[in-house]
């Protein structure tokens, strides 16, 4: 019954806990250059992505490498995992949930196998972004440290 009264946070968490990168310093140009949007970077350090914020999941690719998410005051948000990962085929991916479906903060959409990308070296940096930015105001709350997936407020809109 009070949840009638709880206001939409207006702020994104960590989607998993890590090491925050600025932006500019992922090796992976589209990302560090802008192109795709505004955000920041987490090196993870666990294996389950989840939402960082409530919305609807917009896109899962075949590759599950990544999720798209859309707000309802239609901020677009893209969790891309790992450098090249899409290269993979969607091995090394366990996706939780479906294209279309509400989930709230904290949901969990994502699973990797750590042991895979290690034995496999490769980069498990995951950019955060703000794929429509030019339409919010948007604030980057931290661009360096520690984060903890759920608790950590990283964007503000």
């Amino acid at each position: 019954m009070f949840d009638l009264f709880k206001k939409e946070k207006k702020c994104l968490m960590a989607p998993v806990s890590g090491n925050i990168i600025k932006l500019s310093d992922v090796k992976d140009e589209v990302f560090s250059s802008g192109m795709m949007g505004i955000g920041l970077a987490i090196e993870p350090s666990e294996d389950v992505f989840v939402a960082p914020c409530q919305g609807v999941i917009t896109v899962i690719p075949k590759t599950k490498h990544a999720f798209g998410m859309k707000l309802s005051n239609g901020l677009e948000v893209l969790v891309h995992i790992g450098m090249d990962t899409v290269n993979l085929g969607g091995q090394g991916f366990e996706v939780l949930v479906n294209e279309g479906q509400k989930v709230t903060m904290g949901t969990p959409i994502i699973r990797v196998d750590m042991e895979f990308f290690k034995e496999k070296n490769i980069s498990l940096v995951t950019p955060i972004i703000i794929l429509n930015h030019s339409d919010y105001s948007i604030k980057i709350l931290v661009d360096e440290g520690k984060c903890i997936s759920k608790e950590t407020e990283i964007i503000k809109f």
